[in-house]
């Protein structure tokens, strides 16, 4: 039967097992207390140490302004001179078949 332990004291057992070499089921086994208790208390020491560590900081930034039309238009040129323009996001296979057709 498992031997019970104050809850004041899990902060302690939970340390203990870190600083030691052992896996959960073996230090359970050689302490006398349920392994789901221990993997319990392992759990929420862990969870506690990773909150008191290093705060997490943010950073200002500034959010440019959206892209204009004309930033967001592309424009090809083929070599007779015609233009044509396309917004940004065009598919790509298109926008080649286009000015192959353009240039014969």
């Amino acid at each position: 039967m498992a031997k019970q332990v104050e809850k004041p004291e899990w902060a302690h057992v939970a340390e203990a097992f870190e600083a030691r070499g052992q896996t959960q089921r073996e230090f359970a086994l050689a302490r006398g207390v349920r392994l789901s208790t221990l993997q319990s208390w392992v759990y929420r020491s862990r969870r506690a140490e990773a909150t008191r560590a290093e705060p997490v900081r943010l950073l200002p930034v500034q959010v440019a302004a959206a892209p204009s039309a004309a930033e967001s238009v592309l424009e090809v040129v083929t070599a007779s001179g015609a233009r044509v323009r396309f917004a940004v996001g065009t598919d790509v296979g298109y926008v080649a078949r286009l000015v192959a057709a353009l240039g014969r």
